[in-house]
């Protein structure tokens, strides 16, 4: 269902109902550009770290537009064995709407436009129709704009801000509704109260609404009938007794699982483009994006992992659809809702974000089912919440990097060992076959550029690294330095630095904890074992079209307190919060993290 700024308003009920009855929904995003600085190649060097690939990528990457947002809700039908799907395509621009608010800068790539262009994209209705939006920090300061000038014009002082502005059409259902809840608060003999079944929609409104109004009290949660029809209770409780409740809802529900394909750059695009701008620290984003999306999955993690690894030679999205239909795969059965297209995967309607989202949906069923065929007894359908995909859960794919496979979001990061790797600085005007040229007389090497100027050899044999780092002592035009002594000589340039500016680092460290975590070292990967695998472009046009075919982002939550109460700090203050609340309920034992028996992700390939 194509999603404008002229239907918008009409069907977002549609869009919340498929959230809200959804087993898991994927998603997918389409962007101007990748780039704006360095090469893609350049951009994802093999032996980056997941800090400095965060770092590269929030740099570079982040001042391009995410204009069209594909979401498609799966929800299995147990009767007839099928899916239904909900698929939704959303044009997205941020149109000013009045002269106060904000007026968005963005870049665009020629190279990523034209390839857009040359698939049918529709730029017209992204400017045209597109669907405005702000994040949290800019709606919070129009209305206190907005509060500020009604003020002034009544001769006021400051109003009392509303966390919820209640559509017309609907302020006579909400104003019946508190009159309820008040009826019922004032009796001593009701301990519950169920409303009418009502739109997801109006859901959300009440529970913004009585968040606002009756902060302490009741503890409010929405429950399904035997019709399947969805209905508020509400309950006299005790601040105690809420909190109690909030945990077992949190440990039952935890977030729907959200689906993507390479999707570490949608995350990063969504949070930063309808939440709040990125944080500079990556342990921070982690924190963020476990707030905004609580479970995520990574198909091409997935599809690059035993036992998927190998049996599946290209992980690019469309080459994963056609492989999945094949043997021993088994293509789950799919069926559009009434009301909504279906898509037909024989037309490749590929960069279209709400079909990209569907296939990425369709190779998670045909995945996870396959962990469940190898099973004793063999399960057909497998749940998205079953342990067998417990493993993937929260681990992002690192395209690229040769011996990182996935940024994790729930924990410290791989650090594998990289005395194999060596670092060579050159002149300019050095080419791919200079290099190979240089170590000829190491056997199999393995490139990755960092500029124009310097790049990493990981060599076949650790052993051989002191020898190449002896034959450049002498040398005038470039210099070979180890992994170690590179990073080493880097993190001096850096606490030199914080040196030089250490009363501007003592008034961050003042507004900002640390959140560093423990690390811990794996097993390294070799060079020639990931070869097959994962082999970096040299051409940068190639690199991109390559995986931004693979690199095809939410669960919004239907009970979530209206944005105009959460400006930034507060955004960042609810993801620690959704931390500590996690850690306190793994240790009472109410939240499982027994990783699956018979597949976990490993530490290494």
């Amino acid at each position: 269902m194509e999603i404008i700024r002229s239907n918008f308003k009409i069907n977002l009920h549609k869009v919340y109902q498929a959230i809200e009855e959804a087993d898991f929904f994927a998603i997918d995003g389409e962007f101007s550009g990748i780039s704006n600085g360095p090469s893609v190649t350049a951009l994802t060097s093999g032996f980056d770290t997941p800090e400095e690939r965060y770092q590269k990528l929030k740099k570079h990457s982040m001042d391009f537009l995410l204009f069209q947002f594909g979401l498609c809700a799966f929800k299995y039908d147990h009767t007839d064995s099928k899916h239904v799907t909900k698929s939704f395509n959303f044009y997205v621009f941020p149109k000013p709407f009045s002269r106060s608010s904000p007026d968005v800068k963005f870049v665009c790539q020629s190279s990523s436009i034209d390839f857009l262009a040359s698939q049918g994209f529709d730029f017209n209705k992204v400017f045209c129709s597109g669907i405005p939006y702000l994040n949290q920090e800019e709606e919070r300061q129009l209305r206190e704009q907005f509060d500020e000038k009604r003020s002034q014009a009544n001769g006021a002082g400051a109003l009392a801000k509303c966390p919820v502005t209640i559509p017309e059409d609907q302020k006579k259902f909400i104003d019946q509704v508190i009159e309820k809840i008040e009826d019922f608060l004032q009796s001593e003999e009701k301990r519950s109260l169920e409303l009418d079944p009502c739109t997801g929609f109006q859901r959300k409104l009440i529970y913004q609404t009585l968040s606002w109004k009756y902060p302490k009290g009741i503890h409010v949660e929405t429950l399904e009938t035997d019709k399947k029809e969805r209905h508020i209770v509400i309950s006299k409780v005790d601040e105690e007794e809420r909190k109690r409740r909030e945990q077992e809802k949190y440990t039952k529900e935890q977030g729907k699982l959200v689906v993507g394909h390479n999707m570490l750059l949608d995350v990063m695009h969504t949070i930063h483009q309808f939440y709040c701008p990125l944080p500079a620290d990556l342990n921070e984003f982690k924190e963020m994006a476990i707030c905004v999306f609580p479970r995520l999955l990574d198909t091409k993690l997935m599809a690059s992992t035993q036992p998927f690894k190998d049996i599946i030679n290209n992980t690019s999205l469309a080459e994963l659809e056609k492989r999945l239909k094949e043997t021993p795969f088994d293509p789950p059965k799919v069926e559009s809702a009434e009301g909504f297209p279906s898509y037909d995967t024989a037309s490749e309607q590929l960069h279209e974000a709400g079909y990209d989202a569907y296939i990425t949906g369709l190779c998670f069923i045909s995945m996870a089912n396959y962990l469940g065929s190898l099973l004793s007894p063999p399960k057909m359908c497998v749940s998205a919440r079953s342990k067998l995909i417990e493993p993937f859960f929260n681990k992002l794919f690192l395209m690229r990097v040769m011996d990182i496979p996935y940024l994790n979001l729930e924990g410290p990061d791989l650090q594998p060992k990289r005395d194999h790797v060596l670092h060579v600085t050159f002149p300019k005007e050095w080419k791919t076959s200079d290099l190979y040229q240089l170590f000829s007389a190491f056997g199999n090497i393995q490139i990755s550029w960092i500029d124009d100027t310097s790049a990493f050899v990981s060599l076949s044999q650790p052993e051989q690294v002191q020898i190449a780092v002896n034959t450049s002592k002498y040398a005038e035009s470039y210099r070979i330095q180890t992994y170690a002594e590179y990073v080493g000589k880097k993190q001096k340039g850096k606490q030199v630095k914080r040196k030089w500016t250490e009363d501007s680092w003592k008034e961050v460290d003042r507004k900002r904890p640390h959140m560093q975590g423990p690390c811990y070292h794996s097993n390294s990967f070799t060079a020639a074992g990931m070869l097959g695998k994962r082999t970096l472009s040299p051409d940068p046009r190639e690199a991109a079209l390559e995986d931004r075919e693979s690199e095809e982002v939410s669960d919004s939550e239907l009970e979530q307190t209206d944005s105009c109460t959460d400006p930034l700090p507060e955004g960042r203050k609810k993801s620690k919060k959704l931390k500590r609340m996690k850690k306190e309920l793994s240790l009472a034992g109410s939240v499982s993290d027994s990783p699956a028996v018979l597949f976990e992700v490993p530490d290494t390939w």
